[in-house]
């Protein structure tokens, strides 16, 4: 499973990296050290507190992360599949996005909860780019 460092998290969550370490140093996600001595957030906590953060948010602030391109990056927190089409689910920071795609194609970029992604919006289309 991916892991993130404090500074990935919080480009994630839509932050500064001192707002991530707060939140770690509170207890409100939990961390590890790698080898090197470095913070990092399982992909999977850091899917489910992206959630926590967006719902409590309630879009009090102004959001950086539409670009000219529609780019949102953001955290999978969800992947749904059936036998032939799928429903990812991804957390760019209060922005909830949703992608119905086929199976096949989340196979291919091996989409899994946890992971970072991009969501790429063109009209009515949503489109996943694996990070």
């Amino acid at each position: 499973m991916q892991s993130y460092t404090i500074g990935q998290a919080a480009r994630l969550l839509g932050v500064s990296p001192d707002t991530a370490r707060r939140w770690a140093d509170a207890g409100r996600v939990t961390t590890h050290r790698d080898e090197a001595g470095r913070r990092l957030i399982d992909g999977r906590a850091l899917a489910a507190f992206s959630v926590e953060v967006a719902r409590s948010a309630g879009g009090e602030e102004e959001v950086p992360y539409t670009s000219a391109r529609n780019a949102f990056p953001g955290i999978v927190t969800a992947v749904k599949l059936g036998d032939v089409a799928a429903q990812v689910e991804i957390q760019a920071g209060p922005h909830r996005l949703v992608s119905l795609l086929t199976r096949e194609a989340v196979e291919e970029l091996g989409l899994e909860v946890g992971m970072e992604a991009t969501a790429r919006v063109k009209s009515t289309s949503v489109h996943i780019d694996r990070t």
